[in-house]
């Protein structure tokens, strides 16, 4: 059972418009001839016109469907175009394309016509992994370099979002750390010590925060058992913090590598949610992580 499908629920009735900043990909245009042949959306193609009917013709997507617009943009000003598209309300999604992460983001943090809040951005990933019977989700992957304790809070409720629009209604989080302990050579574990307190303080909303916790004691029960640690959130982590980017990145790529796990990915905390997928991730992927950004934006 595909358990990610199964909790992003009504999407056929999403009236949603995603914007996709250089939209001429064989994988970006698949996912979006499958949203349009289950009616979940409209789009808006920002890119080279002849570039994205090269490509349309191998992904076998008809340009002339009604719920497509192209807006004929030189590739190098199409991160720029799509994001203009939703500050100025034409469309209310954006998703990456063939463009790199970076120079997406360059349009997206701009003060002039961006997207960012008051709210560190960062990245969500929602993982299916065949062995656990429970999404579990993972941040910061991807934006985040070493968050300190605001930013670290402000992922945390940017994740707690996500999981509240996929009915976990109050998800358990996992700050992790090496170990379990409160270290002063380690840093990871004093912060982790710190957003406890402050979720038990409701400076942090709408989840329950415990660490420091290492990886196998947030997510088994029997590690958590055999160490001793008795709680709410030891071994049935919803939600798993880790203190830094490489940590998350060499998490998010063995879940899928080692343990074939699905996955679906945005980047949460700015006024709209955005689909930042790598440009090697397969369709599924891709169809996923627009899937989620749909419920998000709900």
């Amino acid at each position: 059972m595909n358990k990610i499908l199964s909790l992003i629920q009504n999407v056929n009735i999403n009236k949603s418009i995603v914007a996709i900043a250089n939209a001429a990909d064989k994988q970006v245009l698949l996912a979006v001839k499958e949203a349009i042949e289950k009616n979940y959306c409209s789009f808006i193609l920002f890119d080279d016109h002849k570039n994205l009917i090269t490509f349309a013709e191998v992904a076998g997507l008809d340009l002339d469907n009604p719920l497509i617009e192209i807006v004929d943009t030189v590739s190098s000003q199409a991160g720029m175009e799509a994001v203009k598209s939703i500050r100025d309300g034409r469309a209310h999604i954006l998703m990456k394309g063939n463009i790199p992460t970076k120079t997406l983001l360059q349009s997206v943090l701009n003060k002039e016509y961006g997207l960012r809040t008051s709210t560190a951005l960062s990245h969500v990933a929602v993982f299916e992994i065949p062995t656990q019977d429970r999404l579990i989700l993972l941040t910061d992957a991807a934006m985040n370099i070493e968050p300190d304790l605001k930013q670290k809070s402000d992922i945390i409720q940017n994740a707690v979002q996500v999981a509240h629009q996929l009915n976990i209604k109050y998800p358990k989080v996992a700050a992790l750390a090496p170990v379990e302990v409160v270290n002063e050579a380690i840093p990871s574990t004093i912060d982790a010590a710190l957003l406890t307190q402050m979720a038990t303080r409701n400076q942090i909303k709408g989840c329950e925060v415990e660490g420091p916790l290492a990886f196998d004691t947030a997510v088994s029960k029997l590690a958590a058992r055999h160490k001793g640690l008795n709680s709410n959130v030891a071994g049935k982590a919803d939600i798993l913090l880790v203190p830094t980017l490489e940590v998350g990145n060499a998490l998010y790529k063995s879940f899928v590598y080692f343990a074939n796990a699905r996955v679906a990915s945005i980047i949460s905390g700015a006024k709209v949610p955005i689909v930042l997928t790598s440009r090697s991730d397969s369709s599924d992927s891709k169809m996923y992580s627009l899937l989620l950004a749909l419920t998000a934006s709900k």
